[in-house]
């Protein structure tokens, strides 16, 4: 999950919630506006939705190899 930075500037972080005893309970995104406390320790990482689209769109594009290999990987493991 990237950090989205939204048009009018938002930030949309992502934040897991877990259990007391570390068991993932699920993932969320917290929305930051400019003025909060932590805004800017989370602007530089940020990605418009665009450059995120854009990066998710290049990974299944070009994810074929390296799918192959977890296949494989997977399949000795089964065996």
């Amino acid at each position: 999950m990237y950090v989205i930075r939204l048009a009018d500037g938002t930030l949309r972080v992502p934040q897991s919630l877990s259990s007391d005893d570390g068991r993932l309970i699920g993932n969320a995104y917290v929305e930051l506006s400019p003025g909060d406390p932590d805004y800017d320790r989370w602007l530089p990482e940020a990605l418009t939705e665009e450059e995120s689209a854009r990066r998710r769109l290049r990974w299944l594009e070009e994810n074929d190899e390296l799918e192959r290999e977890f296949l494989a990987f997977k399949a000795e493991q089964e065996s």
